[in-house]
């Protein structure tokens, strides 16, 4: 029960002004999507990072299995270490080390330093970013905006993330095809903008943070971190939390294999025309994720939630059913249908832990725990759709991968009926 836990001293501060809050929520946004694009230029330049940098297919796994690795064992340290530094100061300390990081890497290094930048990639945007981040956007999130703060996180990183790669892409094709400079300038050029990007992000939102960290009365009792592990691990909110998240990730990962299905389907798309449908739903991650936000400040997040997961899954049932019908304009909705649900999960889903009770000291500690559970797909369920796709070729192994996160949405929807019950008798009690 969140009765265990004893809050303590802990975080007394009052919120600062709306301005100042806003103003960190703009940078903490402009910061989230500013730091992970660099870790995975792979997506769109993955070809061009082999040959500039010297390294073949091996060595690319193993500098991003050196990054996965570091955000499994960083989560709850992360937790941990966000309960004991300020989360604005980790925030800094992670922009202005991984803009650093970009700058050497910039330098188009051998591959020896490539993991050592690597490495020190995990530690800058997994152990002091990740947790600080989703602390710091809870503390400056007044109880009734919670929804629209993590929903403008989501959705503006989306956004943010959107308008650097456009402009990333608009700078390779200026090196590489106006100036004629060759491909190891134009992916220079890509780094040294990433880089600069977090450094000037980081600088802005040290001197825009500083001012409400001064006024801030924050006492820092000494803890018992296995006591507050276990106290924590008693709360049966926090692993209900814990499995949403689990089972929305699911849908998110499953967006993945939407450009595959349009093509595979048996529906007459190109390769061209999916990969248009695909980018168009990318451009609906701030629609959906700060949509669904100011909705769940308005009707509730966890029920704005509930509701998402279930046409998230009917949705999905919809497409797996769809080519007995044949129609591609109704495939092509609900795909974006999808797409606009599973960024309101994403986006929501962070904001029913303020409903929880969890005492502001050990946020960053619960924020631990919950990532560890909740993310855990990335480590299995790539393969898991591998093996489908590969055992049932063609539109059958896309059918029964979605029919299973389908399952997994509705399990989730269970999860949170089950969260808003228990919430309820907590108010009446």
């Amino acid at each position: 029960m969140a009765s265990i836990v004893q809050p303590g001293p802990g975080l007394t501060a009052a919120l600062p002004s709306a301005r100042s809050r806003y103003l960190q929520l703009a940078l903490i946004v402009l910061a989230a999507g500013a730091i992970y694009p660099i870790l995975y230029l792979r997506q769109v330049y993955q070809t061009t990072m082999l040959e500039v940098l010297g390294i073949n297919n091996t060595e690319l796994g193993v500098l991003y299995s050196i990054l996965g690795t570091s955000f499994l064992v960083s989560y709850l340290p992360s937790g941990w270490l966000a309960d004991r530094i300020q989360p604005r100061l980790l925030i800094i300390f992670s922009l202005l080390g991984t803009g650093l990081l970009g700058l050497w890497y910039a330098a188009l290094p051998g591959y020896t330093a490539l993991l050592v930048i690597y490495c020190g990639f995990g530690i800058t945007t997994g152990l002091t970013f990740w947790a600080a981040t989703l602390k710091q956007v809870k503390l400056i999130a007044g109880h009734s905006e919670q929804g629209r703060f993590f929903g403008v996180l989501d959705g503006g990183r989306g956004l943010v993330e959107a308008v650097l790669a456009s402009l990333a892409i608009a700078l390779f094709v200026y090196a590489t095809e106006t100036r004629g400079a060759g491909l190891a300038a134009g992916f220079r050029d890509v780094v040294l903008m990433y880089a600069v990007a977090c450094l000037v992000v980081g600088v802005a939102y040290g001197l825009a943070s500083r001012g409400a960290a001064r006024g801030e009365r924050q006492v820092r009792a000494k803890r018992d971190t296995i006591a507050d592990l276990k106290a924590l691990l008693r709360i049966p909110e926090v692993w209900l939390v814990a499995a949403i998240i689990f089972c929305g990730y699911h849908v998110f990962l499953a967006t993945y294999s939407f450009s595959g299905y349009l093509q595979e389907g048996g529906f007459g798309l190109s390769a061209a025309a999916a990969g248009f449908i695909v980018t168009v739903k990318l451009w609906l991650r701030p629609v959906g994720g700060i949509g669904g936000g100011f909705l769940g400040d308005r009707f509730s997040n966890s029920r704005v939630l509930l509701w998402s997961l279930l046409l998230a899954a009917a949705s999905l049932v919809g497409m797996i059913a769809l080519p007995g019908i044949g129609s591609s304009a109704v495939l092509i909705g609900l795909l974006l249908l999808a797409g606009l649900l599973t960024y309101a999960i994403r986006g929501l889903y962070w904001a029913i832990l303020d409903e929880c009770g969890v005492p502001a000291e050990i946020t960053g500690l619960a924020i631990g725990i919950i990532s560890l559970v909740g993310y855990a797909p990335d480590t299995y369920l790539p393969i898991v759709n591998g093996i489908i796709v590969d055992r049932y070729p063609g539109i059958a192994g896309y059918q029964i991968y979605f029919g299973y996160i389908a399952a997994i949405c509705v399990l989730g929807a269970l999860a949170t009926a089950w969260l808003m019950i228990r919430l309820k008798r907590k108010a009446v009690a």
